[in-house]
């Protein structure tokens, strides 16, 4: 019961994004990836309504802030949960909201009773799990993906290798840069540090320059950062730059996902005080 109550509230969620985000967001909602654990946990149990008050929290927090992670305690250690969310450097707030909002509703569908699950959409990923990973720096490769071939081309790969080249030189979680029509991005989670995101960046961007070789463009995920680039001129991100008379819709639509966000965890503490009190009248 308190699944389903809590997987309708995310389809209201959803829709509502569509409704208030002042631009057009198909492309940061665009599905990447996604995978589960193989440990299952028991409906109703303690841990199922610690991972509905998880991702609650990680749909609200994404109202005002682009990063955030969570541990929602248990009775007992079976019942602890790790979670965290990291949307694109460059989304405005109501962007970020939507795509953490619609992450949370497609990883329900795709990863429905396990203890885990990871989705990366365009714009956003989230991540929980029953074993802490927060603040581990994670190397291990999620996701290769390279475009075809154009063979040697050295004007365009010498301008490819010069952008990635200027990425690892950058500092900080995000980072872009782009020549002509060469771009590229990469971009860390944000629970590790300056050092291990720098660190992750370098091994994604050699990976992504040695295992796609002259690729029109190339995706290299790993668990904890990522490195893409295009050397055609098409855009993989899209900053988003609203103008003043958009600023009502923003206000708007994040009162909107606050107030719902708090209807959640409302149900959710009633729901506990139910269980309690119907307990206790056994």
């Amino acid at each position: 019961m308190m699944g389903t109550t809590l997987l309708s509230f995310f389809t209201v969620l959803v829709s509502l994004s569509c409704l208030y985000s002042p631009t057009s967001s198909s492309s940061t909602d665009s599905f990447v990836f996604g995978g589960c654990t193989q440990q299952k946990y028991v409906p109703d149990s303690p841990y199922e309504s610690n991972l509905n008050s998880l991702l609650t929290s990680l749909v609200n927090s994404a109202t005002y802030s682009s990063y955030n992670n969570y541990t929602i305690m248990g009775s007992s250690p079976q019942d602890v949960i790790y979670g965290l969310y990291q949307c694109r450097g460059d989304l405005a707030m109501p962007d970020c909201a939507t795509c953490v909002a619609r992450a949370v509703s497609q990883v329900g569908h795709l990863c429905s009773y396990t203890s885990g699950g990871a989705l990366q959409l365009e714009g956003c990923y989230i991540k929980y799990d029953n074993t802490s990973f927060l603040g581990v720096e994670d190397k291990t490769v999620v996701l290769k993906k390279c475009g075809p071939s154009i063979g040697y081309d050295a004007d365009g790969m010498g301008r490819r290798d010069s952008v990635l080249a200027a990425l690892v030189g950058s500092s900080g979680p995000y980072r872009v840069g782009g020549s002509g029509e060469v771009q590229g991005l990469a971009q860390c989670v944000g629970d590790l540090s300056l050092s291990e995101c720098q660190d992750c960046v370098s091994e994604a961007i050699g990976r992504v320059k040695s295992e796609c070789g002259g690729a029109v463009y190339g995706d290299m995920f790993l668990a904890k950062c990522y490195a893409r680039y295009s050397t055609g001129g098409s855009n993989f991100y899209s900053k988003g730059h609203h103008d003043k008379s958009t600023n009502d819709s923003e206000k708007t639509f994040a009162v909107i996902i606050g107030l719902l966000a708090g209807v959640a965890l409302l149900i959710v503490f009633l729901t506990f005080i139910r269980k309690v009190f119907g307990g206790n009248g056994k």
